[in-house]
């Protein structure tokens, strides 16, 4: 079967032009002006953008953590993340404790094999630096997983010491595997975690009090240092505030091989949420997640870090918790955290919000033009995590992962008309400009307006290989 899709207006991280794009199966075909209609099922994409689906490297889907399990599974979040325009994801898949890196990825295959509905892979997850793991390095490649994820937070529970850090580096850096570390310095979090609760300090907001930008910038610092030492390929995942860029923009400057990442909640949202509203100061549990939201000066930071490509990519670290949860078959949520911000689940949703918001803020707000969205979104992510030209782009031969996008419609986002399974929105009543209007995955249409076409199962694991690449 073969679909064209005609007088679109392609935009690539490089290049915008007008063509219509030629599907046989999977594949395209051709990109060229005026191709034959005949015998091919037909779209018309006149005044719309043609961008290569999105990428969502850094995605929690059905996490266990803190006594409880992020709420979108493998069917609601890709599903979720269709409807925004993203076809694929990379999930991370949790080592056990006292167990192997492959025990973490069989786990996550279980998870995902019979829900899974946009294409997807798995980064490995180090919570447990025992002997073995530095000897399974290597053999990672054969499960197609090239990327390998360490917490300098969470004492107690994930976070690795700089030994474990060191030694993940090396092993990574000799079989040129990514090594991707949370960056918060988690000793200093567990000390001032304490030293407010001892002084009764319990609301959300001081979350933000235990997580300070200085303990993101300082272990920043030194995984960029332990990067240069080992030669390792490093990606800080999450970036927040201007300190943490800037020893990130240090160790590039030093020829370090490292890169980052921030979300799109960083990039608009700011830390008074945190305080929630006078009626109800709990509200703030929403937007609890780590590290927590910063200034509009670490925002502007990050726009600008962003557009010269100091920082690579835009994901969402998607980690969807109910604000009233368990009840109604519900699991529980930010309500645990009632007593003490210290129980609240870390995370937010936000995998369907990430295209649309980063195009307005982005492309409407002008800080980043086209191109560098798809870069940002897309391609970039493609390109890190040994996905391209396979995905990331419109091109012959690439998978035809194609979001037909509406530059002009507008939208207001509310929590009653996301497909996220979470009961709120961070971007609640924000009207945006610009969206997906249909979404095509591998050449077959799963998003139509509103209309869901896609199907459980569908989806597909992507097998990696090692690329090398820093951006």
């Amino acid at each position: 079967m073969s679909t064209l899709i005609k007088n679109g207006t392609i935009i690539t991280a490089a290049d915008t032009f007008e063509a219509d794009l030629l599907i046989e199966g999977e594949i395209i075909v051709a990109v060229g002006r005026s191709l034959p209609a005949d015998g091919h099922e037909l779209f018309d994409a006149a005044g719309k953008l043609l961008l290569p689906g999105g990428i969502d490297v850094h995605t929690h889907l059905e996490l266990p953590v803190s006594g409880t399990i992020s709420s979108d599974d493998f069917f609601t979040g890709q599903r979720a993340a269709a409807f925004g325009g993203t076809t694929s994801h990379i999930d991370f898949a949790i080592q056990p404790i006292g167990g192997s890196l492959r025990d973490g990825i069989r786990r996550w295959h279980e998870k995902a094999a019979d829900k899974a509905c946009i294409d997807y892979s798995f980064h490995a997850n180090v919570t447990d630096a025992h002997d073995g793991i530095y000897r399974e390095i290597p053999h990672l490649i054969e499960e197609g997983v090239t990327s390998i994820k360490l917490l300098m937070a969470y004492k107690g529970t994930f976070q690795v010491d700089d030994t474990a850090l060191f030694k993940v580096m090396a092993a990574a850096a000799e079989h040129d595997l990514l090594v991707m570390v949370h960056a918060e310095n988690g000793d200093v979090i567990a000390e001032l975690t304490a030293e407010l609760l001892a002084e009764g300090k319990t609301a959300p907001h001081y979350h933000l009090a235990a997580h300070p930008a200085l303990a993101e910038s300082e272990a920043t610092c030194r995984a960029v240092s332990l990067a240069g030492i080992s030669g390792a390929r490093l990606y800080v995942v999450h970036m927040t505030c201007a300190g943490a860029v800037e020893q990130l923009a240090l160790g590039r400057a030093k020829g370090f091989r490292v890169m980052g990442e921030s979300c799109s909640q960083y990039l608009g949202l700011f830390e008074d949420k945190l305080w929630g509203t006078a009626e109800n100061p709990f509200e703030g549990a929403k937007y609890v997640c780590s590290p927590p939201l910063r200034t509009r000066a670490d925002a502007d930071m990050l726009w600008s870090s962003l557009a010269d490509n100091t920082l690579q990519v835009v994901s969402t670290d998607h980690c969807p918790f109910f604000f009233e949860g368990g009840a109604n078959g519900r699991p529980p949520g930010k309500e645990l955290g009632r007593e003490t911000f210290t129980r609240i689940p870390n995370g937010l949703p936000g995998i369907e919000d990430r295209m649309v918001v980063t195009w307005h803020w982005g492309v409407n707000g002008g800080r980043i033009t086209p191109n560098r969205f798809v870069a940002l979104t897309s391609t970039n992510p493609a390109r890190i995590f040994d996905m391209y030209p396979r995905k990331g782009t419109l091109a012959v031969g690439s998978e035809a992962d194609i979001v037909v996008w509406d530059p002009t419609l507008r939208h207001t986002i509310r929590a009653g008309r996301h497909h996220m399974n979470t009961d709120y929105n961070v971007y609640e009543g924000l009207e945006v400009v610009g969206r997906p209007e249909k979404v095509f995955l591998r050449g077959c249409l799963i998003v139509d307006g509103d209309h869901w076409l896609g199907e459980r199962g569908c989806g597909r694991f992507v097998h990696r290989q090692p690329a090398g690449l820093v951006l």
